[in-house]
């Protein structure tokens, strides 16, 4: 028997390049990219295999810079009936942009989207999660920009992004520009801690039965859960890159168990998209898209699960 069968838990996924990910980062790095191996496609073509055989739809949060590369990728994705969104253009941490600058990455991420897709993107992750208490700063600019929801904010402790004590459930926002969903990856209150249980590294560390039994633990709570996985973890072949024996442990750790895995998941819980697990992020979006004079897309009617918000 499914965990929680009646409920609707919901399943994204950032799609970047394997050379792109911060534990890899550097500026010479950063100016090579056009010279490295391209390996998006193809892993995002088997992401989409194993959602079309279980019939789910999932949250894609693109680089812009992805966007430009491939949008023939951009348009298979949305036309296989995902929702597109905004992991920002060119995976540069939030922790090492200005205003000015985080506000032109946004922007310009938004407008390639949209205009590849012809229609709206609503949501927004940062690259590595890094909206942080010093960077609380980017949530107003969201807003600004037309953004409709975020899940940036992970409440854990982490050595380059988190925010310890954050809420850890889908909630309203109000910043200063006004209201911002903001939907945090899955975590499980665990004694004094919160453990990320919601996908990357983490969904490799733990052995499956006991990741499974954790997030069935999890979704006894009341909430969806908000799963997040990279195109590039489905990809045990990649090019190794050079780095700390830190970077390469997350990034290289079990990639040959990341495909099965994900296709296990899929049986055990049911998914969707971020719009169509969280009813008030789904609400949202329609109602921006009225305001705007879109036809409110990516509704999948029985999907919807309503959300406490905190």
């Amino acid at each position: 028997m499914k965990p929680q069968a009646n409920r609707v838990h919901a399943l994204s996924f950032d799609v970047e390049e394997h050379f792109q990910v911060a534990a890899f980062w550097s500026p010479m790095r950063r100016r090579q990219w056009d010279n490295y191996e391209s390996r998006v496609e193809r892993n995002v073509e088997k992401i989409l295999s194993i959602l079309s055989i279980q019939g789910i739809r999932a949250t894609f949060f693109v680089l812009g810079w992805v966007a430009t590369k491939h949008p023939d990728l951009v348009r298979t994705i949305a036309r296989s009936g995902h929702e597109i969104a905004s992991h920002g253009f060119g995976h540069e941490l939030i922790t090492s942009q200005t205003p000015d600058l985080f506000r032109e990455d946004v922007r310009n991420s938004k407008d390639i989207l949209e205009n590849i897709i012809g229609g709206p993107v609503h949501g927004y992750r940062a690259p590595s999660f890094t909206i942080t208490p010093e960077t609380k700063w980017a949530l107003p600019i969201l807003v600004e920009e037309g953004y409709v929801y975020d899940s940036s904010i992970f409440p854990i402790q982490h050595d380059r992004y988190g925010m310890p004590g954050a809420n850890p459930w889908c909630h309203l926002l109000e910043t200063t520009a006004g209201a911002l969903w903001e939907v945090p990856p899955s975590t499980l209150r665990m004694g004094p801690i919160r453990l990320p249980i919601a996908g990357g590294g983490y969904f490799r560390l733990y052995p499956y039965q006991i990741l499974r039994n954790l997030l069935t633990r999890a979704a006894t709570e009341g909430q969806p859960l908000i799963m997040y996985f990279h195109p590039w973890e489905l990809d045990p072949d990649q090019p190794r890159m050079e780095g700390s024996l830190v970077s390469k442990f997350r990034h290289y750790l079990n990639l040959r168990k990341t495909e099965s895995r994900l296709q296990q998941l899929v049986q055990d819980f049911r998914f969707a998209s971020i719009r169509q697990a969280v009813e008030t992020i789904g609400m949202a979006c329609a109602n921006k898209e009225r305001v705007l004079g879109f036809a409110a897309a990516g509704s999948v009617p029985g999907l919807a699960e309503k959300t406490l918000n905190g």
